[in-house]
């Protein structure tokens, strides 16, 4: 297939549309079920790339939850323990693949973004990933193949109009990518650079221990980050995603909210939510929904009178803010990866609040040393890359 036409671009105003290779070749993808768009497209193509490199960097089957051209969420395919299997509501499965692992944490990590997410699986998608997916709101998914059961299943969602995209594994792109704003086309060479151990070898805090879960983690974050529209930082932990900051002009305001929704991530993991009792019926994102608000400021929007009994059998009690930040002090070993410099030691600061010991950016500000003190401070490590990761 040389090329495939769409219903509208962007928006439905944007008249005509369609996806093909400049050089006339086939077309890497095969539609197997539903009709994607154009923004499904982006966010497959870009998640793609993102599972691809996670796989190379470490050896472990990954997945991504991509909305609007940004992972909301990505993670390669370690076992969950008991408390993640409950928060990313998958505890009633029994023993999962790892590709369904990792899907489980690339979209429980921040589940309100992944509202009706675009999946992307490195390897080939089976029955357990599949019957994830099948529960979740999402617009599609692509892989480099399918089972027989999981394209069953999947052809069954959105009564039968779920998108299943597979790609080939095989495809490699020109060197050159372009790209048309306002009538002039962009040219420049593609964003090759390999995340590896080297790349991470550049320690320069006085703490120079470096296990090799953290360099894992580095790793997830940067590749994460090489995808996600800048400016842009990304927590980690375990092997996923749990908080990223996108597409923010400030750098500081990409640490607080990355920070926050890690923040978030750990909070549903207290005893205070794992607690809380839900009426029988409730759909999963009013759940999802009841659960960032009660751990967010906004508390009494889900605990007025008459306003609890629609979502709670039991009203729970207020979670105080001294009671959320004596759990999140709890939070330990989080990595941080940034697509530029941090330039300023606020963003150490805050970083330290989310539980952060594991730094990789690329260095090269004019106050390395404030932030490099910083860091020393707290007993972190910081890995100076030099290479930027910027993404438009």
């Amino acid at each position: 297939m040389k090329e495939l036409q769409l219903k509208y671009g962007c928006n439905p105003n944007q008249k005509p549309s369609r996806i093909y290779v400049a050089d006339g070749s086939d077309l890497p993808i095969t539609v197997l079920c539903g009709k994607p768009g154009y923004i499904n497209f982006l966010d497959a193509f870009n998640g793609w790339q993102l599972v691809k490199e996670l796989k190379e960097a470490t050896g472990l089957p990954a997945a991504t939850s991509f909305k609007h051209v940004s992972p909301a969420g990505a993670a390669v395919g370690l076992p969950l323990d008991d408390t993640l299997k409950k928060i990313y509501w998958v505890d009633d499965m029994g023993e999962l693949s790892p590709l369904a692992c990792a899907y489980a944490r690339a979209r429980g990590a921040d589940r309100m973004s992944s509202f009706g997410d675009f999946i992307a699986l490195s390897d080939v998608c089976d029955k357990d990933t599949a019957s994830i997916i099948k529960r979740e709101v999402s617009d599609g998914v692509i892989a480099p193949g399918f089972t027989e059961e999981a394209l069953e299943i999947l052809k069954q969602k959105k009564k039968g109009n779920y998108v299943v995209i597979q790609i080939d594994e095989a495809y490699r792109p020109a060197p050159l990518e372009h790209k048309e704003v306002y009538g002039v086309t962009f040219e420049q060479g593609r964003q090759e650079l390999s995340i590896n151990d080297d790349l991470i070898s550049n320690i320069v805090t006085a703490n120079k221990e470096l296990p090799e879960s953290a360099k894992r983690d580095m790793k997830v974050a940067l590749i994460t980050l090489k995808y996600t529209q800048s400016n842009s930082v990304c927590f980690v932990k375990d092997g996923q995603a749990i908080g990223v900051g996108a597409g923010q002009q400030s750098r500081v305001h990409c640490t607080r909210l990355a920070g926050q929704k890690a923040d978030n991530w750990f909070l549903r993991q207290s005893p205070q939510v794992l607690g809380l009792q839900f009426v029988d019926g409730i759909g999963r994102a009013d759940r999802d929904n009841a659960i960032d608000v009660y751990i967010g400021n906004e508390y009494m929007d889900v605990l007025a009178e008459g306003a609890w009994q629609k979502i709670f059998k039991v009203k729970p009690e207020v979670f105080t803010e001294e009671e959320k930040r004596a759990w999140l002090d709890k939070m330990e070993n989080v990595t941080l990866g940034s697509d530029a410099f941090f330039p300023f030691s606020d963003n150490i600061e805050r970083a330290k609040k989310s539980g952060v010991k594991y730094i990789a950016e690329p260095g090269g500000s004019v106050r390395d040393d404030l932030v490099i003190e910083t860091c020393d401070k707290y007993g972190m490590v910081m890995a100076f890359t030099g290479i930027r990761l910027f993404h438009h």
